[in-house]
């Protein structure tokens, strides 16, 4: 057995449960003290694994793993400041937050770079036509974004961190941040945002490159169109927090955004390019 797959959280002194918000597929994770208590999945040793590289490598944004508790419960570090709700509150829709969250992303795939998780595999495979750079987050939403006095300092809930690559993972940041949906699916208190604007604020916080910004439009909406089929699988093999949202019409949601992303190509481009 591995130094990771034998370590033990020893509890010191005693404190109280804090049920933290649910994730959209996980339920169950609390705060005691300075930790984070969530509960053991498949993928978690993997995703383990890589939050030892990024402590390793001196990434300060993530949480520490400090092992399994005595209930074998996932155990991390906490990381102090604000997270959105959802919807998220007005602070969160700042465009100097969204460019802080576009730098961090780019940090955290600087920090990522050379790390292979050969010993601790991700349970998700990528097929034999996936590109693969590194290692990626794959779910920064307004609610996996830790805040402080206006900018983002942390990235929490690695759960979907798998092999990808940069430009997969920083546009999937924008999708959930700018956010790029059709304006019907906006969130309350988000109706004002001017996305083309916001889109470009992020590209270039995060540095996308010429060829990248031109790719953009179909390549976002091919993407959504994979989510969908992900989306309907999961909720159909997993259950859980899956089907929930697929019941409560997230295909539908994915089916807007490919189609206002493909109405809209024009207009990305010009806020791109322009």
């Amino acid at each position: 057995m591995s130094e990771l797959r034998a370590r033990r959280y020893t509890e010191v002194g005693t404190a109280d449960e804090i049920e933290l918000p649910a994730g959209d597929v996980t339920e169950g994770v609390v705060r005691i003290g300075d930790t984070v208590r969530r509960p053991h999945q498949p993928q978690s040793f993997a995703v383990a694994a890589y939050l030892d590289h990024l402590e390793h490598v001196g990434f300060d944004a993530s949480p520490r793993y400090l092992g399994l508790d005595a209930a074998g419960r996932d155990v991390l570090t906490f990381m102090a400041g604000d997270v959105a709700g959802d919807p998220p509150e007005a602070w969160a829709l700042t465009d100097a937050l969204l460019a802080s969250v576009a730098r961090l992303v780019k940090r955290l795939h600087e920090a990522s770079a050379g790390y292979d998780p050969v010993d601790e595999p991700f349970p998700t495979r990528p097929g034999p036509s996936d590109d693969i750079e590194l290692v990626t987050h794959m779910d920064v939403t307004p609610q996996n974004v830790v805040v402080r006095d206006g900018q983002a300092i942390g990235l929490i809930d690695f759960d979907l961190a798998r092999p990808s690559t940069r430009f997969l993972d920083s546009l999937n940041t924008a999708m959930h941040w700018v956010p790029l949906r059709d304006p019907i699916d906006l969130r309350r208190g988000s109706e004002h945002l001017d996305q083309f604007a916001r889109l470009r604020i992020f590209a270039d916080a995060y540095g996308w490159t010429v060829d990248q910004r031109r790719t953009l439009p179909k390549f976002a909406a091919d993407g959504a169109g994979a989510s969908w089929s992900r989306m309907k699988e999961r909720a159909a093999e997993l259950g859980g927090g899956w089907a929930r949202m697929w019941d409560e019409g997230v295909g539908d949601v994915i089916l807007r955004r490919r189609d206002w992303l493909l109405a809209n190509q024009r207009r990305l481009l010009d806020a791109l390019l322009s």
